[in-house]
């Protein structure tokens, strides 16, 4: 087994799996390339069962799809002990193989777990081929009453997985005995990763590629050893001949039947970074304000990909939703931009410009994203709090005012965030001062909030001391967001 980075609370779900006397029916699911294969084919690989990963939709076409499945998951049947049986013709018979491989090796050793791991689920379910229906009779008719049996299955079409497994509404509904949803990597663990590959990186380099990949395990594991950020940022991303130059499309047309309807949306959302309404998506994008374009905002919110929030006091039907995913806004915002034709100027106004927007946006993505790293710095780790972004659009006799990211306590405070991205001591200018105060008057005035008010600065390297620092109770500063 090899070593697994991070993924503590995992692990110990894992234990107490292993150690459990009743028959378990484990989801693991989460974003594609965020590690899921890995952690549970590392950590249950010496006392596997039966392991079997469906076959890629983009490379199996044509009317052979379920023969193609069926025949490779006869392939790992055999891989794994059972022997002299003819390809089956459907999923009812292959799960009988199925169970025929595990009866024999229960009679073998009685005593032990037989962890049945089958890796990609939704890709197995093609048109018409009763996969699910069949997962559902081998479980319910047989697997549940065996308390040998701890039967994992995987899946990053996390929709289908929500749906057809979380969610059915059929012979699987109630049936899962326990899920995980595996997240990207937090700094703490990216900076595990690359210590133990042996990459030596400072934690401002770190955040500067966290920025562009975020922390998904397959895309720090191409980056090699002795490279600066810019030498990463070309191999794996802008350069003719980039590692993951076909990554973006790939990951769309794999995930979602619908990819190109979820392209369009995504594009559209990188134009700002506030994001927008459902309505707005349905206006730019042309794509039916109904079930459809709601099921798809639902399949790319449960990817990872976007999210879906709303202004700080504002009703629900002006709910927005924005990227979240660092590696598909880097790409939109930066990359296929360098690649335009009328690119010529990229680094001089435009490209500066392109570079400064993604670059705010992103760290405030990286703050949003470890929210229980900035609560440890404030000394609030077990406070309960609510998140969220607030603006006035102004012409309400009031000027207009944002703010990218409020706290709101439990203990009776509202920290409204600076989120500033910087390559030194942040200093605060005597604009900025009054732009703070500004902030939070308007604040008060408009929402009359009854709660204490705390601006705090969130900075990479910490505040200048001087006349108008005073103006933040707190500064929370890059290493804080590196904390376990």
């Amino acid at each position: 087994m090899q070593k697994i980075i991070g993924r503590e609370p995992e692990i110990q779900e894992f234990k107490k799996i292993l150690a459990s006397r009743k028959p378990e029916f484990l989801v693991v699911y989460g974003r594609r390339r965020v590690g899921k294969t890995y952690l549970v084919r590392e950590y249950f690989s010496p006392i596997m069962s039966f392991h079997h990963t469906g076959l890629s939709p983009v490379e199996v076409l044509g009317d052979n799809m379920i023969f193609s499945q069926l025949q490779a998951f006869s392939v790992s049947l055999r891989t794994y002990g059972l022997r002299d049986f003819p390809v089956p013709k459907d999923w009812i018979s292959a799960f009988e193989l199925l169970k025929t491989l595990l009866t024999d090796k229960i009679k073998k050793d009685p005593k032990k777990k037989q962890v049945v791991f089958i890796d990609e689920l939704p890709w197995m379910d093609t048109p018409r081929s009763g996969f699910v229906t069949a997962l559902e009779h081998f479980w319910n008719g047989w697997a549940s009453g065996i308390p040998q049996i701890m039967l994992i299955v995987c899946g990053s079409a996390t929709s289908w997985i929500s749906d057809k497994i979380l969610h059915n509404k059929g012979g699987l509904y109630n049936r899962i005995t326990r899920e995980i949803k595996l997240h990207p990597f937090t700094l703490h663990e990216t900076e595990l990763f690359y210590k133990d590959r042996g990459i030596s990186l400072k934690r401002y380099a770190q955040l500067q590629m966290y920025m562009r990949l975020g922390g998904i395990p397959y895309y720090l594991s191409l980056i090699e050893k002795g490279m600066s950020v810019d030498q990463i940022t070309e191999y794996l991303l802008t350069g003719k001949e980039a590692k993951l130059r076909d990554e973006l499309d790939q990951l769309f047309v794999s995930l979602f039947t619908n990819h190109q309807d979820c392209l369009k949306i995504i594009r559209f959302l990188a134009t700002r970074k506030e994001g927008y309404t459902k309505k707005d998506i349905a206006q730019k994008t042309k794509i039916p304000d109904g079930g459809g374009l709601t099921n798809t905002l639902k399949a790319l919110s449960e990817s990872d990909f976007i999210q879906k929030y709303t202004f700080y006091g504002k009703p629900q039907k002006e709910e927005r939703y924005r990227i979240v995913d660092f590696f598909t806004l880097y790409w939109l915002s930066i990359v296929e931009k360098k690649k335009q034709p009328d690119s010529k100027d990229w680094k001089d106004k435009t490209g500066k410009k392109a570079m400064d927007a993604w670059q705010g946006f992103a760290f405030e993505s990286v703050c949003w994203y470890h929210i229980a790293q900035i609560k440890k710095a404030l000394g609030i780790p077990s406070v309960n709090t609510e998140e969220f972004t607030w603006r006035n659009e102004g012409g309400n006799d009031f000027p207009g005012a944002q703010i990218d990211l409020i706290i709101r306590r439990a203990d009776n405070v509202i920290n409204l965030c600076e989120m500033k991205f910087y390559s030194s001591e942040y200093i605060t200018e005597k604009t900025d001062d009054a732009n703070i105060r500004n902030k939070q008057a308007v604040f008060e005035r408009i929402t009359k909030c009854k709660e204490t008010i705390h601006p705090i600065l969130i900075t990479t390297f910490g505040l200048t001391q001087n006349q108008y620092s005073d103006i933040f109770q707190k500064t929370v500063v890059m290493d804080d967001l590196f904390v376990g």
